[in-house]
């Protein structure tokens, strides 16, 4: 059985962000478990929000483009989203937005989000976790995009204390409930390989 190639990344580039921590987390799991990892940060992709007019004008941002082939490289997608007034960022958000947008050759529309997996994480120093951005997000990619996101998913709640000084998880349960997710990604994204 081959190893799939799953590609991390956090909806948050502040310096210090729970997410980020989270998605580093996940990126060393899924080697742990023998995925094929590859982390970014969206810090490296800047893009314009997204505007139509723009996009009419000059088509899509490179670095969207350079996201989008990233994606559909890859048979699973890893997403740690913060949370912002109950929903995803706006980085987050206008990232997804013109990778939506970016259709090379003869591609479907949306053929990034299609031929592979999502799972969904969030960390947050409410008691929730951040699980309302996850709902926002889960909409975004299910309904909004047509992506295959797993049900399993993890939401750190208190994220200030949630991690040890090797930035694993303190709580076992918790810790559990990400390998858990990371388990049942690379299950499915070995469908797609």
């Amino acid at each position: 059985m081959s190893n799939p190639r799953i590609l991390v990344f956090a909806g948050s580039i502040r310096t210090g962000s729970f997410n980020a921590r989270l998605a580093a987390l996940a990126a060393k799991e899924f080697a742990l478990a023998g995925a094929d990892v590859t982390r970014i940060s969206l810090q490296d992709f800047p893009m314009p929000i997204y505007d139509g007019d723009l996009e009419a004008a000059s088509g899509a941002p490179a670095n969207a483009v350079k996201l989008k082939q990233m994606m559909m490289a890859h048979q699973g997608v890893f997403i740690a989203s913060p949370e912002y007034n109950a929903s995803i960022t706006p980085l987050l958000k206008n990232t997804l937005d013109w990778i939506s947008r970016v259709r090379e050759g003869k591609e479907t529309p949306l053929a990034a989000y299609r031929d592979r997996v999502f799972a969904l994480g969030a960390a947050s120093n409410g008691v929730y976790g951040g699980m309302r951005s996850l709902l926002a997000l889960r909409q975004v990619l299910e309904i909004g995009c047509g992506a295959l996101v797993i049900p399993e998913q993890i939401a750190v709640s208190r994220a200030a204390e949630a991690y040890d000084d090797m930035d694993n998880l303190k709580d076992e349960r918790t810790a559990d409930l990400l390998r858990s997710v990371v388990r049942r990604l690379i299950d499915m994204a070995r469908q797609f390989a």
